[in-house]
């Protein structure tokens, strides 16, 4: 039994969806930690194909760069499309380009389909990042916002720590090492087919005007939370996305550790921690969260010099660590400022803004940091990478603490 939802102010009634019952709300974020599962997947098993196929660290992580690739251009179109027709129209075309990526990894035996299915693994990813963060927002109705964006964003992180566990762990227990975990995630996506397609989500009231693919943005007068927002969220989600991309080298080649299982591990334990700090924060100013995650990236970064320089598999954990709760802690953050300041209409839309402005040098420095590697050293370059990504993430700390209204 549902309840008219109540009046809000700037978004038309037929925007607004009754009041759902709050199982809706956590069973919304189902599709968001599918395809999230998917994105990180292949992360313990690049070392198979790069022994199968062989390729060095700078194609990896041009590999791992496709994804950013697909992400990205399908953050151009999906936002605003969702905002114009729908959530549903957006995640379910989503979810099958996901099945089709997980068919392709399953039988890939060159760099060209390892790239191809990372870039519709990005496509999926930045449909459901736009879209399917903003059903769960839509779901939780404007008395519950707080628990849509941290539900939304929760989700995100545990479905990019739970892929590469399962994969390391499938990996060495099961047949098939790098086609098991695909089998696996298809699974995960029919359910998640399901739910969308049972979702209850209003038609959506129109999500302003302009051309249907662009580079997203937010309505006027919010674009000082989308700043603040990147400004912690992108260095976050950068030292992730280092981890995922080059953390399975750094373990083999300086660490002498070659397990898929502990590969996995580390980055689900990553993804665990970005997961459990919003919970543990989701009660403090927005302010004091994203100061939060600036400071974590920047110790994560001084942990991972230490690591390299000293060969400490425990330190690398701690970066890997740290870098999680800086990218959870940005991205709670990130989420919370649009959620007060945009309204339903333009969410899917400013959604794509934030990620947009965090996808990008996540997909950058690690390539640079990748072939810097190859020519003088995973040491060098893991260095490199940990000083330019710290003095990042403290720029965005120091924004946030002396910017003039910041929440």
């Amino acid at each position: 039994m549902t309840r008219p939802a109540p009046e809000v102010v700037g978004v038309p009634a037929a925007a607004v969806p009754a009041t759902a019952p709050t199982r809706w709300v956590w069973l919304a974020a189902w599709p968001v930690t599918a395809v999230f599962v998917l994105s990180n997947a292949a992360t313990p098993l690049y070392a198979l194909w790069q022994r199968d196929i062989g390729f060095s660290k700078g194609t990896m992580t041009v590999v791992f760069a496709c994804y950013i690739v697909g992400l990205i251009g399908s953050l151009l179109v999906s936002g605003v499309v969702s905002d114009r027709v729908g959530r549903k129209p957006v995640l379910l075309p989503a979810l099958g380009l996901a099945v089709l990526a997980c068919g392709i990894f399953a039988t890939a035996t060159s760099v060209v389909a390892l790239m191809a299915a990372r870039l519709f693994t990005g496509v999926a990813v930045g449909a459901v990042v736009s879209a399917g963060m903003a059903a769960v927002t839509d779901v939780a109705g404007p008395d519950r916002k707080r628990l849509g964006a941290l539900l939304a964003s929760c989700a995100m992180v545990l479905g990019a720590g739970l892929g590469p566990l399962l994969a390391g762990v499938l990996s060495e227990t099961l047949p098939g090492p790098t086609a098991t975990v695909f089998l696996v995630e298809i699974g995960l996506l029919a359910l998640a087919f399901v739910t969308v397609l049972r979702m209850p989500l209003s038609q959506p009231s129109g999500g302003g005007a302009g051309a249907w693919i662009r580079l997203p943005k937010v309505p006027r007068g919010s674009g000082r939370q989308l700043f603040l927002g990147i400004a912690v969220f992108a260095p976050g989600i950068t030292s992730t996305s280092f981890v995922l991309s080059l953390g399975p080298s750094l373990l083999s080649g300086l660490l002498g550790t070659t397990s898929r299982v502990v590969a996995g591990a580390m980055a689900f334990v990553m993804f665990l921690a970005a997961t459990g700090v919003q919970f543990a924060v989701r009660g403090l100013r927005v302010r004091v969260i994203l100061m939060g995650g600036a400071g974590s990236v920047v110790a994560g970064m001084v942990a991972l010099m230490a690591a390299v320089w000293t060969s400490s598999v425990v330190l690398l954990a701690v970066a890997a660590i740290l870098a999680g709760a800086g990218q959870g802690m940005g991205q709670l953050g990130g989420l919370s400022l649009l959620n007060s300041a945009v309204p339903g209409a333009r969410l899917a839309e400013a959604n794509a803004a934030l990620n947009v402005g965090g996808y990008v040098p996540a997909g950058a420095l690690p390539v640079a940091a990748g072939y810097l590697s190859d020519g003088i050293g995973l040491t060098g370059g893991a260095t490199t990478f940990a000083v330019v990504l710290g003095v990042l993430a403290a720029g965005g700390g120091m924004a946030v603490a002396t910017r003039d209204g910041a929440p």
